[in-house]
């Protein structure tokens, strides 16, 4: 667990950090090349869409491991107290709609970004 912890958080440490390092520096009285002004756009829109298509593969996982979990949760406490699966069923359905319901937001908001 410790291991998908840190390999977590130095995700979210390389892709919060990514867009710096497409950054130009750009002198305050410098006038942009006419190929310059033109190109600019192209590569910010670019990458964009790798940082959207990241982060709709990002929310895909992360709703696949939570209903995953969800389910093992759900099937150990049924085989704990089988006369309780009807109230851990329900639970269980509620739970999966908020968690998939969260995740389709996600990638509506990343398909969002790469058509605007």
């Amino acid at each position: 667990m410790r291991q998908l912890t840190a390999l977590l958080l130095a995700l979210l440490v390389v892709l919060g950090t990514a867009g710096f390092s497409f950054a130009e520096d750009k002198p305050a009285g410098a006038a942009p090349a006419a190929g310059a002004a033109a190109a600019a756009p192209a590569v910010q829109k670019k990458v964009d869409n790798t940082v959207a298509a990241i982060g709709m593969g990002l929310s895909v996982l992360g709703v696949g491991i939570g209903l995953g979990l969800i389910g093992y949760a759900a099937l150990s406490g049924i085989a704990r107290q089988p006369e309780q699966a009807g109230a851990i069923q329900g639970a269980m359905f509620i739970i999966a709609g908020l968690v998939e319901g969260a995740g389709i937001i996600s990638l509506v908001l990343c398909l969002v970004t790469i058509l605007v």
